[in-house]
């Protein structure tokens, strides 16, 4: 249990890293679910609980100031102790996402009260010129305001709660249960629509009703329509292209109004 702590803080430290190696995605619970079952030894559930727990976290990105819930806390927790427990995707939603609203707290409280000491010393190692030091202090305000609360977070959340939580869920209702299966079902529709509420708009729907034809008349598979969609872009990319080209082609060319008589 101590080991599997340990681990899975250091499974939620690496999720932050993108704060040292720019936006590379390991936070998103569909990495985070595979880290996680494989410390917990179910590689297999991990990778669906995190799958799930994507679809309830499809939205979730800062956009200035609105921060979403913490949802590597939320995808670490919820994917342990559904696996410990032997449930399912249901059981890792309806424990993940209070944790990911919980954990948000503590990281605000270190953005608040921990990070600022650190941006002043960086101000006083800028005016002195000392670019060593303001990226030290970079380093050390992303490990201690950041990174360290969320792992130590997990760590101590997974060593102290797995009783309680097994308890917790052993009282949970059979109706409250299948709610959740149901809401899990109903994940993916609200993924998709709120990732199409981002993206559509009046020069790409065509592409969504003919993708939905294809699907209910043709019966074609997810894969198949994939490919079709990726010869389309293929294709509209290079028309547009062309396009572009051509005017500095004629221009190249030499061709003015004149030459038209």
């Amino acid at each position: 249990m101590l080991i599997q702590s340990i681990l899975l803080g250091l499974v939620a430290m690496l999720g932050n890293a993108e704060y040292l190696l720019g936006t590379c995605l390991l936070s998103r619970p569909m990495i985070m679910g595979l880290f996680t079952g494989i410390v917990m030894g179910n590689i297999e559930m991990g990778v669906k609980i995190g799958a799930t727990m994507e679809l309830a976290f499809m939205g979730a990105f800062s956009i200035g100031a609105s921060i979403p819930p913490e949802m590597i806390s939320g995808t670490v927790l919820g994917t342990a102790f559904a696996i410990t427990t032997g449930s399912g995707a249901e059981t890792a939603l309806a424990i993940g996402l209070p944790v990911a609203s919980l954990v948000l707290l503590a990281k605000n409280f270190g953005m608040v009260f921990i990070l600022p000491p650190f941006v002043h010393k960086a101000d006083e190692y800028a005016s002195k010129d000392n670019m060593q030091g303001v990226a030290l202090v970079h380093y050390l305000a992303g490990f201690f305001g950041v990174n360290l609360i969320i792992g130590l977070c997990v760590g101590i959340g997974y060593y102290m709660g797995s009783p309680a939580i097994e308890a917790f869920l052993s009282i949970i209702p059979e109706w409250i249960s299948k709610g959740l299966e149901i809401t899990m079902g109903l994940l993916p529709a609200i993924g998709f629509g709120l990732l199409m509420k981002m993206i559509m708009n009046k020069s790409n729907i065509c592409f969504f009703i003919l993708g939905f034809g294809l699907s209910v008349y043709l019966n074609l598979p997810g894969t198949g329509i994939a490919v079709f969609g990726a010869i389309i872009a293929i294709v509209l990319t290079q028309i547009k292209r062309s396009q572009q080209l051509q005017p500095a082609m004629n221009v190249e060319g030499g061709l003015d109004d004149d030459d038209d008589f």
